[in-house]
């Protein structure tokens, strides 16, 4: 049995989850020390923020295929660590939405009427009315970087309390912005000087680090508060302190620190600063929700499916999404076939997307194919994060091209691989059919064929003659190898012919040589998927 480990408290139900399948241990508090002893034991990992999965635990974790978040932020796991070891990667983004978009019209509000110090006035016996006038959000101007989960949250709550808001976010449309009644900023200091508050909601990166600095602070109104509810590093805390202090702008709202846990900082001493101990995703429901997600996430890996949240693995998004996964079985059998069809196979894969299909992002698919193909090729497991690294690796090319048009087949699937050994190219097709959308392999190096592809499999080449069909079947009968299926397709009647067969265990390779001395089979090869 599969074993997890969870190193930081996740909901019951979320573990109970788990205990059906797989065996759980809950060991909180580890030390990092700890945590390199124990890991080389288990198959999963399901952490939240506290816990380190550097470079370290990561080689020392010899059976690890899945590392679940609970929670969105990934700072804490080296994802190219993990990567290059076939590990996925999963969190849980949609859990802590609410939460954290609660949290930041919260902090907006406490530091807008300066609700922190009055409180702290009160209970120290003085009654200073006039001490803490703030001003009203109602008819001021929410300006948000970042228009995610969190930020369309924010950006409800604001129009509600009767806020304009001002968005950038070059990943969201117009019609998007148009449809949310938020109006679009062409840059992040078009926001910054428009704004009568700043809301941050975008992920730590390199690209990200320090965005909001002196220059950016400079930009801002002098009656401007700022609020970060994302990640801490974001802001230039230092910068922020002298914007504060010397009046550049009015105030400031943070839940998150470039260093945490923290209890020490300049900020901390200042009347027109709010903060909070990262509380964004601390509320019951959102960790209840975070646990499950990361629950479920992990145990999908483990059952060598691709979980929705994987963040180092190709997942299929948007429209069309669950259609498009149906193909990535069929994807991966045309792959490990082409492969086994080829002789001295090339190192440039081309696949090619026809009628429904191709309207969609095929990026799971076009991993399913190099999956199958270099199954056969590399001696290390291949998953859906390590394949695309093993190929780059090893020099090995893959061009894609889609139509919308298909003739004969609602979604057809072509794959080509060159063969270094005559110069030629080889070609298989596949689609799904009926209901329940089974896999068929409808061409094979140009024979029309129409047959469900299993585990083992047999094809053959041949005159077209008479008998072809019961000779093969006397051959593999003789050797007790039973016939599952068979597709049989011919070019011109009288010349050449194929047959697509499969058995019910691998065909020897003595048998393939009984049926090729046999006058009249051309071509006999063994295929395992």
């Amino acid at each position: 049995m599969r074993k997890i480990l969870i190193t930081e408290a996740l909901a019951e139900s979320g573990v109970e989850l788990l205990r059906r399948e797989f065996e759980v241990d809950v060991v909180l508090g580890l030390s990092p020390e700890e945590l390199l002893e124990k890991i080389g034991g288990y198959h999963g990992l399901i952490i939240r923020s506290a816990t380190q999965v550097t470079a370290e635990v990561i080689e020392r974790a010899d059976n690890l295929k899945a590392i679940g978040r609970a929670g969105i932020g990934v700072d804490n796991i080296d994802i190219e660590a993990a990567t290059k070891r076939g590990i996925i990667v999963a969190n849980a983004p949609e859990s802590n939405t609410i939460a954290a978009a609660e949290q930041t019209l919260g902090l907006m509000l406490a530091v807008a009427r300066r609700i922190p110090v009055a409180d702290a006035s009160l209970k120290g016996g003085e009654w200073k009315r006039s001490a803490f006038k703030g001003v009203e959000v109602s008819e001021k101007t929410l300006g948000l970087i970042g228009l995610g989960h969190v930020g369309a949250i924010v950006a409800r709550g604001a129009l509600g309390m009767g806020m304009r808001v001002l968005a950038y976010d070059p990943y969201i449309s117009e019609d998007r912005m148009r449809a949310m009644n938020v109006a679009r900023a062409g840059s992040v200091a078009e926001v910054l000087e428009s704004s009568d508050f700043v809301s941050l909601h975008v992920p730590r990166t390199p690209q990200t680090m320090n965005m909001i600095d002196a220059d950016a602070l400079e930009r801002m109104r002098t009656s401007a508060y700022l609020i970060n509810v994302a990640r801490g590093g974001i802001v230039d805390e230092t910068a922020l302190y002298n914007a504060l202090k010397g009046g550049v702008i009015a105030g400031a709202a943070l839940d998150v620190f470039k260093e945490e846990p923290t209890t020490e900082s300049p900020l901390f001493g200042l009347s027109n600063v709010v903060v909070t101990p990262h509380l964004g995703a601390s509320t019951v429901e959102a960790q209840d929700r975070a646990g499950v997600t990361a629950a479920e996430q992990v145990g999908i890996a483990l059952r060598g499916l691709v979980p929705t949240n994987a963040l180092n693995a190709p997942v299929p998004a948007g429209e069309g999404a669950e259609f498009v996964a149906q193909f990535a079985g069929l994807c991966e059998a045309l792959g490990g076939l082409l492969h086994q069809l080829t002789d001295r196979p090339g190192n440039a894969l081309r696949i090619e997307y026809r009628g429904e299909v191709a309207n969609f992002d095929t990026r799971l698919l076009d991993v399913s194919a190099q999956k199958g193909l270099l199954s056969r090729m590399v001696h290390e497991p291949l998953n859906f994060v390590n394949t695309p690294v093993l190929a780059k690796e090893r020099g090995f090319k893959i061009e894609t091209s889609r139509s919308s048009e298909s003739s004969d087949f609602t979604s057809l699937v072509t794959i080509k691989l060159p063969s270094a050994e005559n110069g030629g190219e080889s070609v298989v097709s596949g689609t799904l059919v009926g209901p329940r959308m089974r896999p068929r392999i409808v061409d094979i190096l140009g024979y029309t064929m129409d047959i469900e592809p299993e585990k083992h499999m047999l094809f053959i080449r041949n005159e077209d003659q008479p008998g072809m069909i019961g000779r093969i079947g006397a051959v593999l009968g003789d050797h007790r190898i039973n016939i599952g299926n068979m597709a049989v397709g011919r070019g011109e009647p009288g010349t050449r012919a194929a047959m697509t067969i499969t058995v019910d265990e691998p065909v020897p390779d003595e048998v393939l040589q009984e049926l090729l001395s046999i006058p009249g089979f051309n071509e006999a090869r063994a295929i395992t998927l």
